[in-house]
């Protein structure tokens, strides 16, 4: 998104709802995609380690390009195009993977939704780092991931409709349609990016004390803009100053990735994000093969896959509240050991209904709660001028973990069936809020929390 003199008059943060909206229409499309790409492999005979192995080569190519296309979205100005390229890609990985005949065709269209992916992640969240200041930046990475969450809810409940209840059989002209629904919401994403909107971009040294909260961690509703430090000073002791300003880095020198990772806590938050962002990336990979296993439907899989994110669209709309009441540690501390139990008992309620749905409601609130925060607290540990190579190492991390944890995921339900790769990432996210709960006690609340 870029500021233009064309631009019509709109409201304040109209450029954000904007970007909601599109995260929405293009990731109900990526969330229609992936499932049935688990769909048409089990057409095609593909088993657990195959599905694992092609899930991984989704995260592949983000894997070399994130470090780069971060510090792209740094220097482009025009980040309008950038998020809208992101769309187009992935409606063109949805309709090779329709037109797929074979295995190998399933695979580069794996690979493009993923690039897709990785286009609209960075430039939509170097929009918000842009467009917002420190104050409002969990409100942005908030609305922006729940318009994923929110794709991803509406994605697996159609892909699931289409399907219907068949458990078997010859249903690939319905997994193709399906396909070919998901590129039509992609193309349906591309018009929002060109619809005008004035914005703002944020100086640097700006930040925002909000005067109606005790914790001024995220509270939007009023806020004074402070332009320098001085100001920052004598309205509230410093206490609004980002933490790049405290830290002396108002001349950082060149973002590098070993430089991002010695900031303190960005490696436990990454390894927080990685952990929570596999689970339900596996979620969607695997829980078609579990309901194939224990003679679940497609169409009740796409419902507890849209409970999930339903619920994890609350807890994104509640951060504000939640966050009020608790700093941001102990909310990605719950968050993370929450989820890890009740997550791991999913393949083994789905025999009933009530309690399946009760464990999908409660775990994906708290699955909603730790990616936005931890974006928020990688980037108030970096100098301003490094926040989006920030998050693309961020996004590194994250596409490092989509390409091996589903390998290994899927090598770990080979023997002991496609549970094992649910169960195999819910360990690991249960390690993440281990140590993370470890360092807290130790070091309490640190800058990340402000």
């Amino acid at each position: 998104m870029s500021q233009t003199a064309q631009a019509t008059p709109s409201r304040p943060q109209a450029w954000l709802w904007t970007l909601v909206a599109f995260a929405f229409t293009s990731q109900t499309a990526l969330n229609m995609a992936r499932p049935q790409m688990s769909y048409k492999l089990i057409e095609m005979g593909a088993n657990e380690t195959l599905i694992g192995a092609l899930t991984a080569l989704y995260a592949l190519v983000p894997v070399f390009l994130a470090i780069w296309f971060g510090r792209y979205t740094q220097r482009v100005k025009n980040l309008r195009h950038t998020v809208m390229n992101g769309g187009i890609l992935i409606g063109v990985g949805a309709a090779v993977m329709a037109l797929a005949p074979n295995i190998t065709g399933v695979a580069i269209a794996s690979v493009l939704l993923g690039f897709g992916h990785l286009i609209f992640v960075i430039a939509s969240q170097a929009s918000v780092t842009r467009y917002s200041t420190d104050a409002s930046l969990d409100k942005g990475f908030g609305w922006q991931t729940a318009g994923i969450a929110a794709g991803q809810m509406l994605g697996p409940l159609l892909g699931g409709l289409l399907l219907g209840t068949s458990t078997g059989g010859d249903r690939m002209h319905l997994i193709n349609l399906a396909l070919w629904v998901g590129a039509a919401f992609a193309i349906l994403s591309v018009p929002l990016m060109l619809w005008p909107v004035r914005l703002k971009e944020m100086p640097a040294l700006t930040a925002e004390i909000p005067i109606t909260s005790q914790n001024p961690v995220v509270e939007q509703t009023a806020t004074v803009e402070i332009k320098d430090d001085a100001r920052a000073d004598s309205a509230a002791g410093g206490r609004a100053a980002s933490s790049s300003q405290k830290k002396g880095d108002q001349n950082p020198g060149k973002a590098t990735t070993a430089k991002i990772l010695k900031r303190h806590g960005v490696l436990s938050n990454m390894f927080a994000s990685l952990g929570m962002l596999s689970v339900t990336d596996i979620l969607i990979s695997f829980m078609p093969l579990v309901g194939e296993a224990v003679g679940v439907s497609p169409a009740w899989v796409g419902v507890l896959l849209a409970i999930r994110s339903a619920a994890t669209i609350v807890s994104r709309f509640s951060l504000s509240s939640l966050g009020r009441r608790w700093n941001r540690s102990q909310l990605v501390i719950t968050s993370l050991l929450v989820s890890s139990v009740l997550i791991a008992l999913t393949p083994l309620t789905l025999g009933s209904a009530v309690v399946s749905v009760i464990a999908m409601v409660v775990a994906g609130f708290f699955v909603g709660i730790a990616q936005p925060l931890t974006m928020t607290m990688v980037v108030k540990e970096v100098p301003i001028s490094w926040r989006s190579p920030a998050l693309a190492v961020r996004l590194l991390g994250n596409r490092l973990g989509q390409v091996t944890i589903p390998l290994v995921a899927g090598a770990v339900a080979a023997p002991v069936g496609p549970a094992g790769a649910i169960w195999f990432t819910c360990l690991l996210i249960g390690i993440s809020g281990v140590e993370k709960t470890v360092n807290y006690l130790r070091t309490g609340p640190t800058t990340m929390d402000l």
